[in-house]
């Protein structure tokens, strides 16, 4: 079994102490990624819907820099602050994922997320 750390430019650097993504067995885990520009240092302006984008986009860079695409999305799992604002993540997932089928997810609402964020997603893809 050999662990793989993928750190990419492309998406946001690590807040914390963990690693953007873990591949093992051909499994791929991101760490959870909020709304942050990577060319900014900070969470994106607009909103749940402008975070909830941000968020992908930073999903698809770290796939995309492991030699990965949207389509080997097994898993996403969806943290929000109002889970009121579920469409809201609907509608980000449906453009997204438009020409793809949809990977499996769950949705939880939390109380908070790191550095004030209003959603944060984690993913599970495979090669």
């Amino acid at each position: 079994m050999v662990k793989i750390i993928i750190d990419t430019p492309s998406a946001p650097e690590a807040v914390g102490t963990y690693n953007q993504a873990v591949e093992i067995n051909s499994l791929i885990f991101t760490s959870g990624q909020v709304g942050i520009d990577p060319s900014q240092g900070r969470l994106v302006e607009g909103g749940m819907k402008a975070q909830t984008d941000q968020v992908l986009r930073n999903i698809h860079y770290i796939l995309k820099d492991a030699g990965l695409d949207k389509k080997n999305i097994i898993k996403l799992t969806v943290f929000l602050i109002d889970l009121d604002q579920f469409s809201i993540i609907n509608e980000s997932f449906k453009e997204f994922f438009v020409d793809i089928e949809f990977p499996a997810r769950s949705t939880v609402e939390v109380s908070k997320l790191p550095l004030g964020a209003l959603v944060e997603i984690e993913c599970v893809a495979s090669r």
